[in-house]
């Protein structure tokens, strides 16, 4: 396989073919459970560690996006819980699965809140464990992972388990084993990840699907418009007020 601009953009359509040939069922079922949770007056909390939170960040707080919605982050130890900025020196926190507990409790969780985790691999330990600690509080989970890569190496928390072994809904984002697409000959190495690009595609045909049960059903959707388009702020703060104390909108 060349290596190249154009080959990593055929390694994606390939990769969002994959998508839309497998997940379209997953993605209704998983926009079932975020409109069921809106409607009991629940809110969207995601979260991913790595380059994972770029999929939290897709969900919670953007332009054409869900209101209620919130992003759990490893650096809210420091922000809200008062760790020290030390902690986030470790490049492995996200393996610690003693990490999910704390981040659980300093998170503005409600009974009705459905959670979407992400991870690539889906076996380390923070969002297994979180994993575990939300379907043990009876919440809805929705997991977005690489089933080819999750399959293919052993799991890192102390119970075996992998991340789509405990979600209601896997949305599977269909990368590689080891996330990059293009092999760098026989080194073992490759360019080109998949992961981001697929994961922003799920979590917006999510998205899109439960508005689109929300305005089938006469009701209004709580989106978010840009505030960078005129009147933004005024329309964003006013829906923000409805969940007050349930999202956060920090700096990024």
């Amino acid at each position: 396989m060349t290596i190249g601009a154009e080959s990593y953009l055929a390694a994606v359509r390939a990769a969002i073919d994959q998508v839309e040939r497998t997940q379209g069922e997953a993605v209704r079922r998983a926009a079932d459970l975020v409109t069921a949770a809106l409607r009991a007056g629940g809110v969207v909390q995601a979260f991913g560690a790595g380059h994972s939170e770029a999929l939290a960040m897709e969900i919670a707080g953007r332009a054409g996006g869900l209101v209620p919605s919130n992003k759990i982050a490893l650096r809210d130890l420091v922000l809200f819980g008062g760790a020290d900025r030390s902690v986030l020196d470790d490049p492995f926190l996200e393996r610690d699965p003693s990490v999910a507990r704390r981040l659980f409790e300093l998170a503005p969780v409600k009974p009705d809140d459905v959670f979407v985790i992400a991870s690539n691999s889906g076996v380390n330990g923070v969002v297994v464990e979180l994993a575990r600690l939300v379907k043990e509080q009876g919440h809805g989970l929705i997991a977005v992972t690489s089933l080819a890569h999750s399959l293919a190496v052993p799991p890192k928390h102390p119970s075996g388990a992998r991340l789509a072994d405990l979600a209601d809904v896997v949305l599977d984002n269909g990368a590689p084993y080891g996330d990059a697409a293009l092999p760098l000959g026989d080194s073992g190495a490759a360019v080109g990840a998949i992961s981001s690009v697929t994961g922003a595609l799920l979590a917006q045909q999510m998205v899109c699907e439960v508005v689109a049960q929300l305005v089938a059903a006469g009701e209004t959707p709580p989106v978010y418009i840009s505030y960078n388009v005129p009147g933004g702020d005024d329309h964003n703060r006013q829906l923000e007020a409805r969940y007050a104390g349930r999202i956060r909108r920090t700096a990024s």
